[in-house]
């Protein structure tokens, strides 16, 4: 997992020509966010996922984890807390679909990283990152995110 603001992934990351579209997919953003939506960026390399929601307080931390694709989730607005552990540790709950490329589990809230994103940050996790997103940083509030999806050069 990478976490970091916009400005600085490609100081973080090794970029293969997918993370590199999906880089400069972000930093094409207009001041106006896209509608909620599937966005195409590079066929089944790489594509984006505009989400609006409010985030929560308390709950389960539901957590997922995909094979195919690594995600780049990035915070337009807004602040959320994402759940963060090994995929080792997590406990499935619903076993891997390949159609919808991911799996759902648990994991011991002892084992638990939260990671805090605000508008302008993001997260790259791997398929070796199970996440939980949608946690209130405090109290609920509205976010707006686009959740990259890259195609991983191993699947």
């Amino acid at each position: 997992m990478i976490v970091t603001d916009l400005a600085h992934l490609a100081e973080q990351a090794t970029l293969t020509p997918a993370l590199q579209k999906a880089l400069a997919f972000l930093q094409a953003l207009p001041p106006q966010p896209p509608a909620d939506g599937r966005i195409e960026i590079d066929g089944h390399n790489a594509y984006a996922l505009v989400q609006s929601y409010e985030t929560q307080v308390g709950g389960d931390w539901v957590f997922e984890g995909h094979r195919k694709y690594l995600d780049i989730q990035y915070v337009v607005s807004g602040e959320e807390v994402i759940g963060w552990a090994f995929i080792d540790r997590a406990a499935v709950t619903m076993p891997y679909d390949a159609a919808k490329d991911a799996w759902l589990g648990t994991i011991p809230a002892a084992e638990i990283t939260p990671v805090r994103l605000s508008a302008g940050q993001l997260a790259v996790l791997y398929p070796t990152d199970a996440h939980a997103p949608k946690h209130a940083a405090g109290i609920p509030m509205a976010v707006k995110k686009i959740v990259v999806k890259v195609a991983c050069e191993n699947a």
